[in-house]
């Protein structure tokens, strides 16, 4: 009684095998496919924070400059160090745009980086080859310190 047992489900396990592996062929590319959407929106949102993050650097290094030209060079500086740093290959990126039309004590300067990053090894699920992530952010210029030129 007992071997019949045995054997009888044993029989029913061979035919349900041949189902098992159906299902997991039909069901490992849909798989894959959710893997790889996760993977490419973390990229991307991981790449909007560093670029934020670099724009806010970039602010911040040239309000701490004397003059508007030295405000420009500090922060192409400063945001190519962060992007770096951060491991964001921009691709075709211009230099940071940096408004220093405010640029008096007590004014303000505005960053504004583009970077163009490679999403290409994702085009499989849906993705853009690359994709424009653009950040800005303004840093206040102290209210009590002498700007320009001091010999």
């Amino acid at each position: 009684m007992m071997l019949q047992r045995l054997r009888a489900r044993a029989a029913r396990m061979e035919r349900d095998g041949g189902f098992s592996t159906l299902e997991l062929v039909i069901i490992t590319p849909f798989l894959l496919a959710f893997v790889l959407l996760v993977v490419g929106f973390g990229r991307v949102t991981h790449g909007r924070q560093e670029v934020q993050q670099a724009a806010a650097a970039a602010a911040r290094a040239a309000s701490l400059a004397n003059t508007p030209g030295q405000a420009q060079t500090a922060a192409q500086r400063e945001a190519a160090a962060d992007l770096a740093q951060a491991g964001i290959s921009c691709q075709s990126a211009p230099p940071p745009t940096v408004d220093t039309s405010q640029f008096y004590a007590g004014g303000q300067v505005r960053v504004t980086i583009t970077c163009v990053t490679n999403l290409s090894d994702l085009t499989v699920v849906g993705f853009p080859g690359h994709k424009t992530l653009t950040a800005s952010a303004t840093a206040p210029l102290e209210q009590y310190r002498q700007f320009g030129d001091q010999g």
